[in-house]
């Protein structure tokens, strides 16, 4: 079994696309995944990419992939990186294809003198808990993620 991480690619759109719907699929939010081909090539490869992303191979076939971006702390006065998206074919799991994407983006965040990679897990998503929980990371269990879309969103926006 030959194991691969690589750069994404312009060609790996179609790819790249078809993970985020199996992913929304598995995470129970198939009608939230609305990415088309033309808003992730613009996304990750125009002039100003909002994002990055590695593609895993095994044996020469895409079974996995991690998309990434900067974020920033305050706190540090550094950029982070944090990890949108870490997925591995049902096929491909088990195999060290995720560990292997992780300790890529890893190494983007230490490369880059990141002081932190932070992601979010679904609380019922077991297999990715016990397999971040193997590799270190620790749940940040004071913080409560919110988010504010759609007529909200328009509403704040339109605030005074």
């Amino acid at each position: 079994m030959t194991m691969v991480v690589r750069n994404a690619t312009l060609d790996d759109v179609p790819t790249i696309l078809r993970f985020i719907k199996e992913l929304a699929d598995y995470e129970r939010a198939p009608e939230e995944a609305i990415a088309t081909p033309e808003l992730l090539t613009e996304a990750l490869f125009s002039d100003r990419p909002a994002c990055e992303c590695f593609i895993g191979e095994i044996d020469g076939q895409p079974e996995g992939f991690a998309l990434f971006f900067h974020n920033f702390s305050t706190w540090k006065g550094k950029r982070g990186v944090y990890l949108e998206d870490l997925y591995i074919t049902p096929a491909a799991r088990g195999k060290g294809l995720g560990k292997a994407l992780l300790a890529r983006v890893a190494k983007v965040a230490v490369d880059r003198g990141c002081p932190r990679l932070e992601w979010n897990v679904l609380d019922w998503n077991e297999p990715a808990l016990q397999f971040y929980r193997a590799l270190g990371a620790e749940p940040m269990t004071e913080w409560t993620i919110h988010r504010v879309t759609g007529e909200a969103l328009s509403r704040l926006a339109d605030a005074k």
